[in-house]
C-alpha cells in the first residue's frame, strides 16, 4: 500500500516475541486478516495482539509515537462501557524488523467492514454513546495539535486538489470540487476542541449482534473539532440510523455539515489511494461518498 512498505512475517514475530518476551514463548502466533493501512496485526495467544508499522521510519520517532499512543489508550480505558485495547508492552527492533512495536490486549468482535451495522438503530445509539463518553474526557487545556484531520478544513485544500486530480477517471470531479468549495468554508462552532477518537471508520469498529462491541486504534485520542467524530455517521450508518445518531448527539446544522466535510475529505482520498492495494478501504470511500451525495444539504450549493 505504501512506497518502501515493510514486510513482517509470522516467523519474524515469533523470533521477536521469543527473544524479548520469553514468558510468551508457548503462545501461538497468528497473522490477522485486516484492512488496516498503518499496521499489520498478529495475535499472540488468545488475549494479546502485536502491532507492527508498515511504513519505514526513524526508530526513535516511532518509539515516541507508540509511547504517546499507549498513553492515549490508557487515558481512554474504562471511560466508556465499550471495550478498547490497552497497552501491555513495547517491543524493540530486531529479527530484521527495524522499528519498535506495540503489544496490546486483543478485543473480541467482528470489524464493521465484515459485519455491516449500518441499518441498526441500536448500533447508532451505541456509537453516539461512545462519542459522548469520549467528549466527556477533560482536555486539560490541550488543543488540536495542528496536523491531520480535526482543525481547519481549508488546510486540506492541497490534499483535496491531489484527490481531484487522481480521481478524474473514477468520479464526477466537477461535482466534487463544487461540494468541497462549500464545505471548506464552513466555520468552526463557537465552542473549543473536545476529545475525539479521530478515525471512526468501519475497520476500527467492532460489532457483535448488530451492537457496538468495541473500538480499535485508539492511539489518536486527542482534542479536535467537535465535528470530527461525526464522520462515523457517513462511514457506518444508513439514513434512518444516521438520524438516530444525530438526534442523540443533538447536532446543529453547522456541526453536522462539518462532520460531513471531514468524512468527505477522508473518503475522497481512500477511493483513489487504495484502489489497487486495499479494496476494503476503496469500497468504504465510495460508499461514504455515495451517502454524502445522496444527503440533502442545507446549503443546496451543488
Amino acid at each position: 500500500m505504501h512506497a518502501g512498505q515493510l514486510s513482517v512475517s509470522p516467523e519474524t514475530v515469533r523470533e521477536l516475541v521469543d527473544d524479548q518476551f520469553p514468558r510468551w514463548r508457548s503462545l501461538a502466533i497468528q497473522a490477522v486478516d485486516s484492512a488496516g493501512t498503518v499496521n499489520v496485526i498478529f495475535r499472540i495467544g488468545g488475549r494479546l495482539a502485536a502491532r507492527f508499522a508498515l511504513k519505514p521510519g526513524d526508530a526513535g520517532l516511532m518509539r515516541r509515537l507508540l509511547e504517546s499512543e499507549a498513553a492515549a489508550a490508557r487515558e481512554l480505558a474504562g471511560r466508556t462501557r465499550f471495550a478498547t485495547p490497552e497497552p501491555v508492552a513495547l517491543g524493540e527492533p530486531g529479527a530484521g524488523y527495524p522499528l519498535p512495536w506495540l503489544v496490546q490486549t486483543w478485543l473480541p468482535g467482528v470489524v464493521a467492514t465484515d459485519e455491516d451495522p449500518g441499518e441498526s438503530a441500536a448500533f447508532a445509539h451505541d456509537l453516539a454513546e461512545f462519542i459522548c463518553g469520549v467528549r466527556s474526557i477533560d482536555t486539560r487545556g490541550r488543543t488540536f495539535r495542528g496536523h491531520g484531520r480535526g482543525g481547519d478544513l481549508r488546510s486540506h485544500d492541497a490534499w483535496m486538489q491531489t484527490c481531484f486530480t487522481r480521481s478524474r477517471q473514477l468520479l464526477d470531479v466537477g461535482r466534487l470540487r463544487r461540494m468541497w468549495e462549500v464545505m471548506r468554508g464552513l466555520p468552526r462552532s463557537a465552542g473549543g476542541d473536545v476529545m475525539s477518537h479521530g478515525d471512526l471508520i468501519p475497520g476500527n469498529v467492532l460489532v457483535r449482534g448488530g451492537r457496538l462491541a468495541g473500538i480499535l486504534d485508539v492511539g489518536g485520542l486527542g482534542p479536535a473539532d467537535p465535528a470530527l467524530d461525526l464522520v462515523a455517521a457517513w462511514h457506518l450508518l444508513e439514513a434512518g440510523p444516521r438520524q438516530v445518531f444525530r438526534d442523540d448527539l443533538r447536532c446543529d446544522d453547522l456541526e453536522w455539515e462539518r462532520g460531513k466535510a471531514w468524512a468527505f475529505e477522508q473518503a475522497a482520498g481512500a477511493i483513489w489511494y487504495y484502489i489497487d492495494s486495499n479494496p476494503a478501504m476503496h469500497r468504504m470511500g465510495r460508499r461514504t461518498l455515495e451517502r454524502i451525495q445522496a444527503d440533502p444539504s442545507p446549503a443546496r450549493a451543488w
